[in-house]
C-alpha cells in the first residue's frame, strides 16, 4: 500500500473542520454552570437563539459564530453583567481550543507556541478568527479580530482575551507577564479597573484591535511541558488538516467520510452540518463533480477495507463494523464486488 494512503497512522482526519461562520461548541464549556448559578436555564437560552442544547455536551460539534455572539450579548443583559465573557472564561481553561492547546503545550518555546495558535486556531476552532504575532524591538503583540462583522461582540472578545491569556500563562509559566491589553470593546469607564484586576495588567479600552502585549524576549523562553514527539506528530497532523481545508467539496466530503466511518456516525446529514451546508446544497455541489455522497462512502469503504486487511490483523467482523456494515456477510459481498475476491483471500494474498 502506498505511503500516501496513511494519515500519520490514521485513515484520515479525525473530524471535519468548522466551515465559514462556524466555531467549535467548546466555546460554551461551563455555560450551563454559569447559567445555573445565576438562576437561569442554559437550554432555554440556547434554544431562544436557534442552538440545540446537545451542543453543551458535544464540544467538537460546530455552531454558528453569530449565534454564539448573540447568546453572549443576551446573557450580558439578562444577568446584568457587562463582563459576562470574562466571567465565563474564568470558569473555562485553555483546552477550549482543543488539540491546538495540546500542540502549544508541547512546543519548544513560546514563539513556536504562539505560532501554532496563529496558524491553527482558524483551522481547528473557527475560520472567523484572525490572529497574528507582531514582534517589535522591545514588545511583541498577539493580535486578534474576527473576519466578519457580527455587530456588537464585546462579550466574545472578553472571552477570547481571557482564554488566550490563560493559554499564554500556561505555556509561558511564571516568566510570562503581559505588559498591557488592547480591547476593541466599548467598556464602561467604571468597568475598566475590574478588567485590569482580572487580567493583571493595564487595559486600553476602545482600541482599534484586540491585542496582548508582552516583552519580546519572552518569545525565546523554553516551555517546561515541551515534548518533541508530540509537537512533531500533532503538528504534522494539523498541517495536513490545514491542507484539507483548501480542498474542494469532494475532497472535504471524502475526508469527513474517512473520519466518520470508523466512528460509526457517518451520514449525509451530519456531513452537511459539519461543512456548514444544507443536505440539498451538499448534494448539489457534489453533483457538479458528477459524484454522490453514497459514491464517496463506497469508495472510502473499499479504500479502508484494503488498509485494514493488509496492514492490520483486525478480525473481519470488526472490519465490517468499522465500515458501517451490520453483518460480516454484507461486507463480504461488497468486497467481492469491489475486488473480485473475498476478504480472507485478499488478506492471505491469494
Amino acid at each position: 500500500m502506498d505511503e500516501s494512503e496513511y494519515f500519520f497512522g490514521l485513515e484520515g482526519p479525525l473530524d471535519a473542520i468548522p466551515a465559514s461562520g462556524q466555531m467549535r461548541a467548546a466555546n460554551l464549556t461551563g455555560f450551563s454552570d454559569y447559567a445555573r448559578i445565576r438562576g437561569s436555564d442554559a437550554h432555554r437560552i440556547l434554544e431562544r437563539h436557534g442552538l440545540e442544547p446537545r451542543t453543551l455536551v458535544d464540544p467538537d460539534s460546530h455552531i454558528g459564530c453569530q449565534q454564539v455572539v448573540d447568546v453572549f450579548e443576551y446573557c450580558s443583559t439578562l444577568f446584568d453583567d457587562p463582563l459576562f465573557g470574562l466571567r465565563l472564561a474564568h470558569l473555562q481553561d485553555p483546552d477550549v481550543f482543543g488539540c491546538v492547546t495540546a500542540l502549544c503545550r508541547a512546543a519548544p518555546d513560546l514563539r513556536s507556541a504562539v505560532g501554532c495558535l496563529v496558524d491553527y486556531i482558524p483551522i481547528v476552532h473557527s475560520p472567523e478568527a484572525d490572529l497574528e504575532l507582531v514582534e517589535g524591538l522591545h514588545t511583541a503583540e498577539l493580535r486578534w479580530n474576527v473576519k466578519t462583522d457580527m455587530g456588537v461582540n464585546d462579550q466574545a472578545n472578553y472571552q477570547a482575551l481571557m482564554l488566550m491569556l490563560k493559554l499564554l500563562r500556561t505555556v509561558g509559566g511564571n516568566h510570562f507577564k503581559p505588559a498591557y491589553v488592547h480591547l476593541a470593546v466599548d467598556a464602561r469607564p467604571r468597568d475598566v479597573p475590574e478588567i485590569e484586576s482580572l487580567v493583571a495588567c493595564h487595559v486600553l479600552n476602545r482600541a482599534e484591535r484586540n491585542a496582548i502585549g508582552f516583552p519580546v524576549q519572552a518569545l525565546d523562553q523554553p516551555i517546561a511541558s515541551a515534548n518533541r514527539l508530540i509537537f512533531r506528530l500533532l503538528g504534522g497532523y494539523l498541517a495536513r488538516v490545514k491542507l484539507v481545508n483548501r480542498a474542494n467539496i469532494v475532497e472535504r466530503t471524502a475526508s469527513y467520510v474517512r473520519g466518520a466511518l470508523p466512528a460509526g456516525n457517518c451520514s449525509i446529514e451530519r456531513c452537511a452540518e459539519k461543512l456548514g451546508l444544507s443536505v440539498r446544497t451538499l448534494q448539489a455541489r457534489l453533483a457538479v463533480h458528477e459524484v454522490s455522497f453514497s459514491d464517496l462512502v463506497e469508495a472510502q469503504r473499499e479504500n479502508l477495507a484494503r488498509i485494514y486487511l493488509k496492514q492490520t490483523r483486525m478480525p473481519l467482523d470488526e472490519v465490517a463494523e468499522r465500515l458501517g456494515y451490520g453483518e460480516q456477510t454484507s461486507f463480504g459481498r461488497a468486497f467481492k464486488r469491489w475486488t473480485g475476491t473475498t476478504p480472507r483471500k485478499f488478506r492471505a494474498g491469494a
